[in-house]
């Protein structure tokens, strides 16, 4: 294998790449990215970033080691998008209509916001990239009388949080009954709603949107809900989840359902792995559910997955990827974990801990095991539980297992 190309100089594209090279690979390795930006962090924008608190050099993502020649070790192709894959020349095609060959593929071409209709009005937004944060903290500077954010999930709440902090009055518009209710279960989703009520901010929960309201010289002025009222906001942030970017993909041969579907190693076809949002594979440590994860520590080490699978010598020497999925986010003065894999319909039980202080542990149980963690304000308890997840526990004896620690 001499040429390996890269498609997303995302995180998980650049540290794809990284391992790469630690791995010993030294031919031809190109990095396309759509973005003109080097790679970097994605959390902060929601937080650190919007807040103004950090500046952008501090989310960048630090620089691979320099080739022993002191070049780069990496083609940079930024700027550029991926249009198409041709499987019979093994070549991706650019924007601009440059081809670019491979002996080697990774996919890391992420996501893209979920679109309601009418983003084209100044004011509304969306919170992806770099320049998504920076056009979205430009307009909260001005600063507007009210912002409504449209979606209760973690991106939506971190953002209402950092507008709070901002002293913003804030609107967050939810459709389901509480926040977070798909990926914490509605016990502690209605957790999540008190605490952003604590905040002052206002809930319009179980609720949809039926378009927005504006000026009639392209400016929003509000956002219409299924119930006949509307939520007055001079700026809004649309938050309802991502789509894979996988539509350059179409017509490759590659199997496209919901991201870019793998084997148990991140191969999508021979000499193409697939890693980060984009990748859908099956996870055998949880039954074989095909999982497409969105965190950022499931970027980094599925990019490290892909790249020893890119380089295997044979199918022989290629490992699974089994992770114990993983995430945070930071919500008010609280740090929100969840390890695992939990549903609404789980077993909900709080180990340790006081509710009534947001700081405790409360585990996820679903057909007698022992399948999610969730923490506030508990970070070392989640690392200790996302370790027993990865060793497989009886939902009843990890339960037992907790109460009984001091």
């Amino acid at each position: 294998m001499d040429r390996i190309v890269v498609v997303g100089a995302s995180l998980a594209g650049f540290r794809a790449a990284e391992a790469l090279r630690a791995r010993g690979f030294d031919g031809a390795l190109t990095l396309v990215g759509e973005e003109h930006h080097q790679p970097y962090d994605r959390p902060p924008l929601s937080k650190q970033v919007l807040t103004g608190d950090w500046d952008v050099d501090r989310i960048v993502l630090p620089s691979a080691a320099p080739a022993e020649d002191g070049g780069d070790p990496f083609d940079w192709c930024l700027g550029e998008r991926a249009v198409a894959l041709d499987p019979a020349t093994r070549e991706v095609e650019l924007g601009g209509g440059d081809r670019v060959g491979f002996d080697g593929l990774v996919i890391a071409t992420g996501c893209r916001p979920r679109s309601i209709g009418g983003e084209d009005l100044a004011g509304v937004h969306v919170l992806r990239t770099l320049d998504d944060a920076l056009t979205l903290r430009a307009d909260l500077e001005r600063p507007p009388s009210r912002v409504a954010v449209i979606g209760a999930g973690f991106i939506g709440s971190e953002v209402a949080a950092s507008c709070r902090a901002r002293g913003l009055d804030v609107t967050v518009i939810e459709a389901l009954p509480v926040p977070l209710e798909r990926a914490l279960g509605a016990e502690m989703g209605a957790l999540v709603a008190d605490l952003h009520r604590h905040h002052d901010v206002d809930l319009r929960l179980g609720v949809g949107v039926d378009g927005f309201a504006d000026d009639g010289a392209g400016r929003v002025t509000g956002v219409r809900l299924v119930d006949g009222t509307t939520v007055d906001a001079e700026v809004v942030v649309v938050g309802i989840g991502v789509v894979p970017n996988t539509e350059w993909l179409e017509g490759s041969g590659l199997t496209l359902d919901n991201g870019v579907v793998c084997d148990a190693t991140t191969l999508a076809a021979p000499g193409v792995v697939a890693a980060g949002d984009v990748a859908r594979w099956p996870n055998a440590r949880f039954g074989g559910e095909l999982m497409r994860i969105e965190h950022w520590d499931n970027a980094i080490e599925m990019a490290q997955a892909a790249a020893a699978r890119l380089l295997a010598a044979s199918d022989d020497h290629a490992q699974p990827y089994e992770p114990v999925p993983w995430f945070w986010s930071d919500l008010y003065d609280r740090k929100i974990q969840l390890a695992g894999r939990s549903g609404p319909d789980d077993e909900v039980q709080v180990v340790t801990g006081d509710v009534g202080e947001r700081r405790f542990v409360a585990l996820y149980g679903r057909a007698g095991r022992l399948v999610g963690a969730l923490g506030w304000n508990r970070p070392r308890h989640i690392i200790q539980w996302r370790q027993r997840l990865a060793e497989g526990m009886d939902f009843a004896d990890a339960v037992a297992l907790a109460r009984s620690e001091p």
